[in-house]
């Protein structure tokens, strides 16, 4: 019988591939090894440096350089360059402390330009020493080149008058045997009321007067150290009226001429003293008023306001300074009156140039008025807070700027009066731009109650007002807070900025003359004539 052969285990045949047997393995895959690099000639080291010693790591990177241009410049750059958010309106001021931007503004420029303010004026307030009057320097500079008329009505040191004369300025010296104003004189006014004539001349006419009245009220308030009382105002104005009328045109009356008047007793000032024919009820109304004349003709103030005024204020001038630096530290009376004049007589002159382009006769003119070391004029006397007060609230009206420059809040705490020290805080609630230099972080506390700051902001500008190390030496060592400020304007944020000044404006701005040496001052002086002569090597940014 045949035997048949048993068939093996079925084998399964995938489709479209080989057989697979079950029990045995698939052989492994050998992969082709990589082809061998050469090596590079000139690697390129990672973004922080090599690892391990000696290889220049670094924890931080540099950023790149920024670079402002116009439209038209950086056109081809597009879409990698960006704009920021530093106002570009105004004098140039210094960089943005974060990014680099340069910032622009002044209290002009914002007030009529870009309307970031409502308010031409500003408010500055700082340590001494950390460069406010050189922020304010530049900004002076800055607008008389774009047609704007500085005008400094009572330099106390004199900060500004060295820039004034380099920018052809008018300087005018007041104290004791250097100059002084007649306070009877309408200046600048008068001579614009002349040439208008009709009624716009005489309602400037009218205004002279009334500026005259104020301010040798004012000079009597200082000497009494009380204000006047209403019926001694209207007898001295109506013996300002009578002589007025009384002086040959083209000339000014003095005060001595004030007190003839008052000594003669013409009817026209009897009416007003209600004597009804008695020269004693007239005697008595008048003699308060004239022994206070006579005090400031007699007193401290004689010499420098009896006689007739030694410059008058040019309408036409590019800028004007009035230096009342020669009047000593301790000379609270004197530097209060000069101040006063100085104010009156500035401003007169502002009211004349608006008053002749209201009539078609000059161009319009705008004006920067700075006042420096507040605090000095404001103890000086009650006067000086109200004409300040005012010209805060009517500086738009004016067409006039105006920089005040302090040194803390406290300041207006020192005055006599809670009338006077409320006037003096509303100072800074009203300014149109607020800048802070470094103040100790109690001043930053009670400044933002006033302002609104953030606790950035405070931390920011407190830590300005520390000194340097005591490891610092050299006449090139700074505080580190020294040229910093922070710009507020309203609810806005700060602007935080850098200020860095050129020689030329270093050699014009000198705060520290008496710190120096003699062949240093002289050195000094001889680049500073280079500069105002415009001599080659001594122009701006030379």
């Amino acid at each position: 019988m045949a035997k048949t052969k048993q068939k093996g285990p079925a084998q399964v045949v995938e489709p479209g591939g080989p057989e697979k047997d079950e029990g045995t393995a698939p052989p492994p895959v050998r992969k082709a090894p990589p082809p061998k690099r050469k090596p590079d000639p000139n690697p390129l080291p990672p973004p922080r440096g090599w690892h391990g010693p000696g290889g220049g790591q670094i924890g931080n990177l540099d950023p790149p350089t920024m670079w402002r241009a116009t439209t038209v410049q950086a056109c081809g750059l597009w879409p990698f360059a960006a704009g920021s958010g530093a106002p570009m309106t105004g004098v140039p001021l210094g960089q943005h402390l974060y990014t680099g931007a340069t910032v622009c503004g002044d209290p002009l420029s914002w007030f009529t330009r870009a309307h970031y303010i409502s308010n031409p004026s500003l408010f500055m307030l700082g340590m001494p020493g950390l460069g406010k009057s050189t922020l304010i320097n530049r900004m002076l500079i800055g607008l008389a080149a774009t047609g704007v008329v500085p005008l400094v009505l009572g330099d106390l040191k004199p900060d500004y008058a060295d820039t004034v004369r380099a920018l052809g300025g008018q300087i005018i010296s007041i104290g004791r045997g250097a100059g002084g104003i007649n306070v009877l004189d309408p200046g600048s006014m008068g001579a614009a009321a002349q040439k208008i004539g009709g009624e716009a001349g005489r309602i400037l006419a009218a205004d002279a007067h009334g500026r005259v009245l104020n301010v040798v009220a004012a000079l009597i308030t200082i000497v009494r150290n009380r204000p006047m009382d209403d019926h001694e105002q209207s007898v001295l104005s109506a013996a300002l009226h009578h002589l007025r009328e009384r002086t040959p045109a083209g000339q000014a009356p003095l005060l001595p001429d004030l007190l003839r008047v008052l000594t003669e007793g013409p009817d026209r000032v009897r009416a007003v003293t209600l004597d009804r024919g008695d020269d004693t009820r007239y005697r008595n109304a008048v003699d308060p008023l004239h022994r206070s004349l006579l005090g400031i003709l007699d007193g401290p103030l004689g010499d420098t306001f009896a006689s007739e005024t030694s410059t008058r204020i040019d309408l036409n001038a590019t800028a004007v300074c009035i230096d009342i630096s020669r009047i000593g530290e301790a000379d609270t009376q004197l530097t209060a009156a000069a101040m006063l004049a100085a104010w009156s007589d500035g401003l007169g002159t502002v009211a004349a140039s608006h008053a002749l382009a209201d009539a078609g006769l000059a161009p319009r003119r705008w004006f920067f008025t700075v006042l420096d070391e507040l605090w000095r004029p404001l103890r000086a006397a009650s006067g000086i807070v109200d004409r300040i007060d005012a010209l805060t609230r009517l500086n738009r009206t004016l067409g006039l700027g105006d920089a005040k420059i302090t040194h803390t809040l406290k300041d207006a705490e020192a005055l006599g009066t809670d009338s006077d020290r409320a006037k003096a805080r509303g100072f800074v609630e009203r300014a149109g731009m607020v800048v802070v230099a470094g103040l100790p972080r109690q001043e930053m506390e009670d400044l933002g109650r006033v302002i609104g700051l953030s606790r950035r902001e405070i931390e920011l500008v407190s830590s300005w007002s520390s000194p340097p190390g005591w490891a610092a030496h050299g006449d090139r060592e700074e505080p580190p807070g020294r040229g910093r400020f922070l710009i507020k304007v309203g609810g806005r944020p700060g602007i935080p900025l850098k200020v860095a000044i050129t020689d030329t404006e270093r050699h014009l701005h000198d705060t520290n003359k008496r710190w120096v040496s003699n062949e240093a001052a002289a050195a000094k002086a001889a680049q500073l004539r280079k500069i105002t002569d415009g001599e080659p090597g001594g122009r701006w940014g030379s």
